[in-house]
């Protein structure tokens, strides 16, 4: 009898048609619920999104230089899975560490980020106001010049309030140089705040390096993203040439030495023959000869290692990466946010359908929209 009556009450919620005249007659019963509630979230919505600080967003793109020698390692790579070896020859094949997909944690990096604080940076002064240019560190201009909402600025006061003698420390510990291996409160919060503020992504397919960064002022904006193109470049470019110019430091010290040894044994020389010119023994001649052929020794060890300076010179042009610079930074002209008209319309539609849910399960017309 039960599941009678269960099959019967489904049947009947089946039967049951969506009344939308009843629908619409409640919901204009309660219209001066929307009239009351729709224009204070309006007002609330405004009051939240004009608290927020416009933003601009910089974008720069690069096209990294790809080593030949990546292909030939991944060559080598899969024929010695195979058992077969193709040995080292073929045009200096190697391994390269640092491929354009590592270049974003590269950037995520402590070290990375606190490199981008003692860059320069100008915030341009007003001549109707009459306030003049200043320039600063971006440090200083991330930790003293940046616009927040009120609530923040609330927050930071009591904070202020509450904790005045940590406040004095941290302070104490900020006047200090910066350290990437122990970096102050304050420091580690701007850190975090970069993070945010520039970021890196690499095409997978095209391995186009896409550098984006936002910041409240278009041309502070622009001129970090270039800084942060730059900074990565040099980065790279050490370290791709890191080894060879660790051979060319040690090809100029043994130079250095070879050059030495040279004028040494020439010296020798000139020294011996001015002090035995009208001497014609033998053993005088064969004292000569040694000491010439000593110095021509020392003299072809000498051309033999400047050459290998030449050379490690070629090597690190040849190691240094080329890069294309797809997109240059520019000033932004618009803001890219926030967008204070998408978030009325977000929150007084939110608001609406509150209301709406509301006033629909209060008169009973919820459950047969639902089906249950």
């Amino acid at each position: 009898m039960s599941e009678n009556a269960n099959n019967v009450q489904q049947v009947k919620r089946k039967s049951t048609p969506i009344d939308f005249g009843k629908i619409f007659k409640d919901l204009l019963k309660h219209k001066r619920l929307y009239f009351i509630a729709l224009p204070i979230a309006f007002v609330v919505a405004a009051f939240y999104a004009l608290s927020l600080p416009n933003f601009y967003s910089c974008t720069v793109k690069l096209s990294p230089e790809l080593s030949s020698t990546r292909s030939n390692a991944s060559l080598l790579s899969l024929a010695s899975s195979f058992g077969v070896n193709l040995g080292s020859s073929g045009g200096g094949l190697g391994t390269e560490a640092l491929f354009p997909t590592v270049y974003p944690d590269l950037m995520n990096s402590v070290d990375f980020k606190t490199s981008l604080f003692p860059i320069p940076v100008t915030i341009e002064g007003n001549k109707k106001k009459g306030t003049p240019s200043r320039t600063m560190s971006y440090y200083d201009y991330l930790c003293n010049e940046q616009k927040a909402p009120w609530w923040t600025k609330a927050q930071m006061s009591l904070f202020k309030l509450v904790l005045g003698e940590k406040k004095k420390k941290d302070e104490d510990d900020d006047k200090k140089e910066i350290d990437p291996f122990r970096l102050t409160r304050k420091q580690t919060a701007v850190v975090k705040g970069l993070n945010r503020r520039v970021t890196c992504k690499v095409d997978k397919k095209t391995m186009v390096i896409t550098i984006n960064v936002i910041d409240q002022n278009p041309v502070i904006c622009a001129t970090m993203a270039d800084s942060v193109k730059t900074h990565l470049q040099t980065f790279i470019t050490k370290y791709r040439t890191s080894k060879a110019r660790v051979d060319l430091a040690y090809n100029l010290k043994i130079r250095e030495e070879a050059k030495a040894r040279y004028d040494e044994a020439r010296r020798r020389y000139a020294a011996f023959a001015d002090a035995n010119q009208d001497i014609m023994l033998e053993s005088v001649r064969m004292r000569l000869t040694e000491l010439e052929n000593e110095m021509q020794l020392q003299y072809n060890a000498y051309t033999q290692v400047s050459a290998q300076v030449l050379s490690a010179e070629a090597r690190v042009q040849q190691e240094t990466p080329a890069f294309t610079t797809l997109q240059s930074a520019t000033v932004p002209v618009r803001k890219s946010g926030p967008s204070r008209s998408k978030m009325c319309l977000a929150f007084c539609f939110f608001v609406f359908v509150c209301i709406t849910v509301y006033v629909l399960n209060k008169e009973d017309d919820l459950k047969p929209l639902l089906g249950l």
